[in-house]
């Protein structure tokens, strides 16, 4: 584990975890929880973060909250926890309760039909092997598994595609690890990350941890009240206070978190 930001206390930080009176635990999927795969519904956490996961969420003391780009219903069969945590999916756009209710906010018309329109135009000259996402809010290019030519020619298409919708149907253009997606302006991890620090308490144990660009909103949302972790096997730059490198130092980071009584919950 890497001190990315001299302020930070990780020591310190960890130490405070089993005493504070309440806990929370945000984690992006893909890339931080499970290992990018080409084909989606088979991104699985490897078996010892699965393992230690699964032991935070039985001990009952931390609000889990998993923020993904994903559409929030994908994640559940994918983690297979006994107890489903809180999902934010969608960018923060929709929101998993563990009770199993989705609370969805929607785009104005004019932006989902905006996300519509450039989602045709990618379609009529999408390769093989490319994937395109069309989601509650966005629209998503996947160029992960195209030989590198391939890739390189539809990240390019795809760009110049998106930039001519963005900027006057309140929609935004934003690179990912693998891709690039089109996405209504409104809602984000960010926005995420603030709904759940409203409600909690101002001396709390609070975590967001993800590995790529769209997590950086996050990252900055987080750091006034806690420790924005960045989960990559390679360094880049980040907002993050530290970085740890999947999957050892991620099972060790999130071992700190196996703390019993139901005080940690809010």
């Amino acid at each position: 584990m890497q001190v990315l930001t001299p302020r930070v206390d990780l020591a310190g930080f960890i130490a405070r975890i089993a005493h504070a009176p309440a806990r929370v635990l945000m984690l992006d999927y893909d890339g931080t929880l499970a290992p990018f795969h080409v084909k989606p519904d088979q991104a699985v956490p490897t078996p010892a973060v699965a393992a230690v996961l699964e032991e935070i969420i039985q001990a009952g003391g931390t609000r889990v909250v998993l923020v993904s780009g994903r559409p929030a219903e994908e994640l559940p069969p994918l983690l297979n926890l006994s107890e489903r945590p809180e999902i934010w999916g969608s960018h923060g756009w929709e929101r998993l309760l563990p009770d199993g209710r989705r609370i969805v906010e929607e785009p104005a018309d004019e932006v989902r039909q905006a996300l519509a329109r450039a989602a045709a135009a990618i379609r009529a000259v999408m390769p093989a092997g490319g994937r395109l996402e069309e989601k509650l809010a966005s629209v998503a290019v996947h160029w992960r598994g195209l030989p590198e030519e391939l890739a390189r020619a539809l990240q390019r298409e795809a760009s110049a595609c998106f930039q001519g919708f963005a900027g006057v149907n309140d929609v935004e253009v934003l690179s990912f690890d693998g891709g690039v997606e089109l996405r209504a302006v409104g809602c984000n991890k960010q926005y995420a990350v603030k709904a759940v620090l409203s409600k909690t308490k101002d001396d709390s144990a609070v975590a967001y941890l993800g590995d790529d660009i769209t997590d950086e909103d996050a990252f900055r949302a987080v750091k006034p009240r806690g420790l924005g972790v960045l989960v990559r096997g390679e360094f880049r730059k980040t907002e993050a206070d530290v970085w740890i490198r999947p999957p050892h130092e991620l099972v060790e980071f999130l071992g700190h978190w196996r703390v019993k009584g139901d005080h940690g919950v809010q």
